[in-house]
């Protein structure tokens, strides 16, 4: 077996995940390889992005490459769904003012283009190279490899990310894939031609139709073919499947669904029909000494908020900042390894408690399918309750949330927390208007579970340590400044806020202590309506 060269970081997959990783990584000066088991362009679905990857591609220096590549532009999502059948739409732009729009990307085209990036920033791309083995141990950590071109070798490596989709090659090895047993879905896709789009101003909107066997989707793309897709029971799907064929299934399914028939009246099955099954699940453990795992590697929820791509290149951005620190400062990249998969997971947590949610509160339809998801466990129905709930009373900048959910109609136990959450933030800044003219008098009290700790936080492409504010629904910790690290730790109880701004400013001008208090009354007011400031009096 040949011999080759140690990297850095070996990057498995060329996915979103991976491509992103690996560039991350190699901007920082690090000798990363990919190795992917396809030669790219090729076929993935997954089509529509969200707003939260705009920043990312931007980070990656391809905001314009993007921009040109002549995708549509998404706007938003149109539904029927919720509580009547008629369609209705919610955009990006309600409460996204910065990133108002996202794309329906071709995935061949996409994904080849961050791909080719990578290679652009120094990155070693081996195509049609498979992972036969991968090695975690840190005398001899690498991945045996079989590539098209070079044959069968070793390649050593001092961090592995594995970016390998759902063949999940590090999760399926040390058996720590669990499988969600609240989304026994499957899905049956296929593209279009000729289909009919939404009506201006939502023609470039997917579109989402709940119907009696579960929901479809409708991605218009700029060739003009549209991706549409249907998500079913897997094991009523399964049995069907059985009794006939993928496309003959999926064509008989969409004459179910009235508006998605209707759109694709005209329309011609350009492709033949694909199946995904039983998609939704997680690992125990996303990341390890030396290793990370990122993308679908690690897990992957149900579609139905276009929350693919996105969970990729974030994963990616922070698998890489792990991978870079571990590199740099092997205790710092240690503590990280623990924020990285907290991280991951809350993000992955949300989109899956807010699917659970939406299922639950859809009643355009009575079925089989629709009844087995409308039963609601409080015990177990979200991952943290509590932040959860604080998160979708608010208006996300994820920009569908409170939106979606309002359409819906929601379990009674749920809507009683959100009720009793919004109570009390209207109190608290009733409380605020209440005491504006004379807030640097009032002493601020800290609530008893609110902790100031030292943990790595996200900085520049890797972590560095920092102060974060762990408090009951912020378990992850929020990082914060050294100026409000220090505001916070001068809260007694016994001190009004005036005075506090005093200690912190005794050899500061007058200029800068107006600042700081001013700086410190902003603060403290976010604080006391988070609930992180339990009293002030």
């Amino acid at each position: 077996m040949q011999k080759v060269s140690d990297v850095d970081i070996l990057v498995i997959g060329g996915g979103p995940a991976g491509s992103t990783a690996a560039s991350m990584a190699a901007k920082y000066g690090l000798s990363v390889k990919i190795c992917e088991k396809s030669k790219f362009p090729r076929e993935h679905v997954g089509e529509s992005l969200l707003p939260a990857s705009i920043p990312i591609l931007e980070e990656l220096g391809l905001g314009e490459k993007i921009k040109k590549a002549g995708f549509l532009p998404k706007y938003g999502a149109t539904m029927v769904w919720g509580r009547d059948k008629t369609p209705w739409s919610w955009r990006f732009s309600e409460t996204n003012k910065q990133n108002t729009h996202s794309y329906q990307v071709s995935r061949p085209i996409f994904d080849e283009i961050l791909l080719r990036r990578s290679e652009e920033l120094g990155v070693s791309v081996e195509e049609e190279a498979t992972i036969d083995k991968v090695n975690l141990e840190e005398s001899n950590r690498g991945a045996f490899v079989t590539s098209l071109n070079k044959g069968q070798y070793f390649q050593p490596a001092n961090f592995i990310i594995d970016a390998s989709g759902q063949s999940a090659l590090i999760a399926r090895s040390l058996k720590i894939r669990e499988w969600d047993e609240s989304f026994h879905n499957l899905a049956v896709y296929g593209y279009f031609s000729g289909a009919t789009k939404l009506e201006t101003p939502d023609e470039n909107n997917i579109f989402i139709e709940s119907y009696q066997n579960g929901w479809v989707w409708s991605i218009p793309l700029a060739d003009g073919t549209t991706s549409v897709g249907v998500v079913v029971d897997s094991k009523n799907a399964s049995t069907q499947l059985q009794k006939t064929d993928p496309t003959a299934y999926l064509l008989s399914e969409l004459s179910l669904s009235p508006k998605t028939s209707d759109m694709l009246l005209n329309s011609n099955l350009t492709t033949n029909a694909k199946v995904v099954k039983d998609w939704s699940y997680t690992t125990s453990k996303m990341a390890g000494n030396g290793w990370a795992l990122a993308g679908d590697a690690a897990c992957f929820i149900d579609p139905l908020f276009s929350s693919g791509v996105h969970l990729a290149m974030m994963s990616g951005v922070l698998s890489s900042a792990y991978a870079v620190t571990y590199l740099k400062d092997r205790i710092l990249g240690e503590e990280s390894a623990s924020v990285y998969e907290t991280t991951f997971r809350q993000e992955y947590d949300h989109f899956r408690d807010l699917a659970l949610l939406f299922y639950s509160s859809n009643r355009t339809v009575d079925s089989y399918f629709w009844e087995a998801r409308r039963l609601f466990k409080e015990e177990n129905y979200f991952s943290d309750r509590t932040s959860f709930i604080r998160a979708v009373s608010g208006q996300s900048v994820r920009g569908y949330e409170r939106v979606a959910l309002e359409r819906g109609e929601l379990p009674n136990e749920f809507m009683s927390a959100i009720n009793l959450h919004n109570e009390e933030s209207e109190k608290r800044n009733a409380h605020l208007l209440k005491i504006q003219n004379s807030i640097q008098m009032q002493v601020p009290t800290l609530s008893n579970e609110v902790k100031l700790e030292k943990k790595p936080v996200l900085s520049e492409g890797e972590f560095q340590w920092g102060t974060v504010i762990t408090t009951p629904f912020r378990k992850e910790g929020v990082p914060c400044s050294n100026l409000v690290a220090n505001l916070l730790m001068k809260i007694d109880g016994k001190k009004s806020l005036i005075d506090i701004v005093d200690d912190l400013s005794r050899s500061a001008s007058e200029s800068a202590k107006e600042k700081l208090l001013k700086y410190s009354i902003d603060t403290i007011s976010i604080l006391y309506v988070e609930g992180v400031i339990d009293n002030l009096s």
